[in-house]
């Protein structure tokens, strides 16, 4: 039995300032949103002025090594840019290395999700029909808010009912890490996960929680507090969003 191709997310903001929430624009200002509406309809360049073709930020092009350490010296020049229009002097001890660690940051920790192949996954037959709740929780997800490039920082549950195969315990975790190492919204990082997994072994009911802090509205905006301020995206598909006691279960589980 394959899952059904329908899709449920459901995002929620606790402790937060009244904010405008709409299609992952809760971190905006309402200065912000209005510049995005300024901008409905502008057709911008699909390859950069090298000729390299431009992808979503949360997207994924495999580089070789020598690709990617191609971009490092262009974007530490951008990055010492970034310092003089700053204001900030590189004869400060403190900032005169700063623009190359940060272009090693950006290409080979924070976006490597973007360059790199998809994780070596581990697949099994399902032998003896194993048809209850696999659960692996406490996921770390480490990203970047796609809107202004700060940290999210949090967890993720997965859990799903098998169908013919089973998928290697850490392997959920490398999933996870994949799709985190990019500039994300949270909403569209656990359907990523989600097709991803759905493709990988068809679940016949598949359930992916993510609750993550974000930096963009804690050290700035609405300045939402760091203890407190949590969002909670789900994304429930087949049996999972079609029974509401597996789906009570599952959620239960995922909190003890």
């Amino acid at each position: 039995m394959k899952i059904k191709k329908v899709k449920k997310t459901k995002a929620t903001l606790t402790n937060i300032a009244p904010k405008v929430i709409s299609g992952g624009f809760y971190d905006l200002s309402d200065e912000e949103i209005e510049e995005l509406r300024d901008t409905v309809g502008v057709k911008y360049p699909e390859k950069n002025k090298y000729g390299e073709k431009l992808f979503d930020a949360n997207g994924n092009i495999p580089l070789t090594k020598e690709e990617k350490d191609s971009i490092l010296p262009l974007l530490e020049q951008k990055f010492e840019e970034v310092l003089d229009i700053l204001r900030i002097s590189r004869n400060d001890p403190n900032s005169t290395h700063t623009p190359a660690r940060i272009a090693r940051m950006f290409v080979n920790e924070l976006f490597a999700g973007r360059y790199q192949k998809p994780p070596i996954t581990t697949v099994f037959p399902n032998r003896k029909n194993i048809d209850e709740l696999i659960i692996s929780k406490g996921i770390e997800v480490m990203s970047v808010c796609s809107h202004h490039w700060q940290t999210i920082s949090g967890k993720c549950a997965i859990g799903y009912i098998p169908g013919k195969h089973i998928l290697g315990l850490s392997k959920l975790s490398r999933i996870v890490e994949w799709f985190s190492r990019r500039g994300q919204i949270q909403e569209e990082l656990g359907e990523q996960i989600a097709d991803y997994i759905e493709d990988l072994i068809h679940p016949r009911a598949l359930g992916v929680v993510i609750k993550a802090k974000h930096y963009c509205m804690i050290s700035r905006g609405v300045k939402g507090s760091e203890t407190d301020s949590l969002m909670i995206t789900s994304v429930m598909r087949g049996l999972i969003l079609e029974d509401f006691n597996l789906r009570n279960e599952f959620l239960k589980l995922i909190e003890n």
